[in-house]
């Protein structure tokens, strides 16, 4: 059974730096567009970033500039490195693959994204708390 595993959320102050790790078990998403999402209690998930199996990226304009995703060549792990964190980056920090779509797409379907509609597979979400 495949599944998505985040972990690497903590406590920091800010201004510093965090990075999360998404593991992939059971399937591999080297092809198949991978995302953040984030999610405060009352508000709608928050997409952030995703990356495509191109290596094509894209961010929401609240992190761009200050995180990066990226991916290892296996299609195994997913990462977000978090800088220049902000008390309103608190949040639960979802990831998420595009898994309706083949492997050979390589590509994330809306480049605007990314949007939790396009996402099937989703981890349990990892606390990330930025203290000012």
């Amino acid at each position: 059974q495949a599944q998505l595993v985040e972990s690497g959320g903590g406590s920091v102050e800010s201004g510093g730096s965090l990075t999360l790790s998404c593991a992939a078990s059971g399937y591999t998403y080297s092809g198949h567009c991978m995302g953040w999402f984030r999610q405060v209690p009352g508000k709608e998930r928050e997409g952030l970033a995703h990356i495509g199996g191109d290596g094509s990226t894209s961010y929401a304009p609240s992190v761009k500039g200050r995180f990066t995703i990226s991916r290892d060549n296996a299609g195994t792990t997913l990462f977000l490195q978090m800088d220049s964190l902000k008390p309103e980056d608190t949040a639960v920090y979802y990831c998420a693959a595009d898994s309706s779509r083949p492997d050979s797409y390589r590509r994330c379907y809306n480049s605007a994204g990314p949007f939790a509609r396009d996402f099937e597979s989703w981890g349990q979400g990892t606390q990330v708390t930025v203290s000012s």
